[in-house]
C-alpha cells in the first residue's frame, strides 16, 4: 500500500500522470489499478482523469501477483544454431521475448519451452533461458541458454563486453558523420514511465557506436554496435542525436509505406565465446523481407 499526500505544487495534475512520476508503475498499469478501484483519493475511488488538489490523500493498493504457469507452445522457430548448452534464434518481428502482463503466450519463452524442454532457471519461471533480450518489433539474433553453467558464462561476457552485438537500422535524415560514438546515460523518462530517455538522473551509462552504411534522400542505413545493453538503447540514442529509427512509434513516428509496424531495427550479428568449448562463434541473421523492401523503396527514391 502506497500512501501519498499532495502539496500545493503538485496540484492540478491528472491522477494517473502524477502517480507515474512518483511510483515505479507504468501509466497503463496505474490506469488499470484505478479502474479496478485499487486507487482512492480521500477514501473514494476516482477516475484516471481526476485532477489532483492540494492536500489530497492518495492510497494505491497493488494486489499481489498471481503466479503464472508458463506453458510450452508449438511455435515455429528460425534456429541459427543449437547444441546442448545454447540455442541461437532469428527472432521475427512482433514476437515478445519473455512473458509480461498482457503477453503470457506466444512469446519466445513459450516456444523455447516446447522446443528445448530444458532451459536455464537463473532468471526465474517467467524468463527461463533468457540472458539478454531484444524488443518485440526488433528482429534478429538472440541467444538463450539451456543450463545455468552456460547462462552464467554468457551473462559474464555481456557484462565484460566480450559478447558483441551488431545491429542494422534505418534512421530518419542524413547523418553528417560516417562513424560516431553516442556516449549518453539512459534512464526512465519521468514524464512517461514506459519510455526511456537520455538523462543524468537515475540513469546508467550507455554507449552506442554507429557506422553509416548507405545514405538515401531522407534516411540513412546505419550499423550500430552496442557497448552497453540498456533498454531501447539504440532507439533512444538515435532519437537523442536527432535521427530516430524509421517506424519507431515510441521514439519517432510510424513509417507510412511499411506493411508491418514498429522500428526498422535488426540484430543482424551476434558474437560470443562458447561457454564450454571456448571457441568464438559468430551468427548472422539475414535481413527480413520488410527491411529489404524498405531499402528498395529508399533506393528508388520513393520515400
Amino acid at each position: 500500500m502506497n500512501r501519498l499526500e499532495l502539496t500545493a505544487e503538485e496540484a492540478g495534475i491528472r491522477l494517473d500522470r502524477y502517480l507515474s512520476t512518483c511510483t515505479d508503475l507504468s501509466r497503463s498499469r496505474l490506469q488499470m489499478l484505478i479502474e479496478e478501484g485499487n486507487v482512492t483519493v480521500n477514501g473514494k475511488p476516482v477516475k484516471s482523469s481526476y485532477k489532483t488538489e492540494a492536500g489530497d490523500r492518495i492510497e494505491v493498493l497493488v494486489p499481489e501477483a498471481v503466479p503464472v504457469e508458463m506453458k510450452p507452445e508449438n511455435i515455429p522457430l528460425d534456429i541459427l544454431y543449437e547444441d546442448s548448452d545454447v540455442i541461437v534464434i532469428n527472432k521475427p518481428k512482433g514476437m515478445v521475448v519473455h512473458p509480461a502482463p498482457g503477453a503470457y503466450s506466444g512469446t519466445l519463452v513459450n516456444a523455447l519451452l516446447y522446443h528445448c524442454r530444458d532451459l536455464s532457471g537463473i532468471n526465474g519461471e517467467l524468463r527461463p533461458g533468457i540472458v539478454h533480450r531484444i524488443d518485440k518489433d526488433t528482429t534478429g539474433c538472440i541467444v538463450a541458454c539451456k543450463n545455468d553453467y552456460a547462462h552464467e558464462a554468457i551473462a559474464a561476457q555481456l557484462e565484460n563486453k566480450t559478447c558483441h552485438r551488431e545491429y542494422l537500422a534505418v534512421v530518419t535524415g542524413k547523418l553528417d558523420h560516417d562513424d560516431g560514438l553516442i556516449d549518453a546515460p539512459i534512464g526512465r523518462d519521468p514524464k512517461d514511465r514506459q519510455r526511456m530517455t537520455v538523462t543524468p538522473k537515475n540513469s546508467r551509462e550507455a554507449r552506442t557506436h554507429f557506422h553509416v552504411v548507405e545514405r538515401f534522400r531522407g534516411a540513412t542505413l546505419v550499423q550500430c554496435r552496442l557497448e552497453t545493453g540498456r533498454t531501447h538503447q539504440i532507439r533512444v540514442h538515435m532519437k537523442y542525436i536527432g535521427h530516430p529509427v524509421v517506424g519507431d512509434e515510441k521514439y519517432g513516428r510510424p513509417c507510412r509505406i511499411m506493411d508491418t509496424q514498429g522500428q526498422v531495427l535488426h540484430a543482424y550479428q551476434l558474437t560470443f565465446v562458447h561457454p564450454r568449448t571456448g571457441q568464438e562463434m559468430t551468427f548472422t541473421a539475414p535481413l527480413p523481407d520488410y527491411f529489404k523492401e524498405l531499402l528498395e523503396h529508399l533506393r528508388q527514391g520513393e520515400v
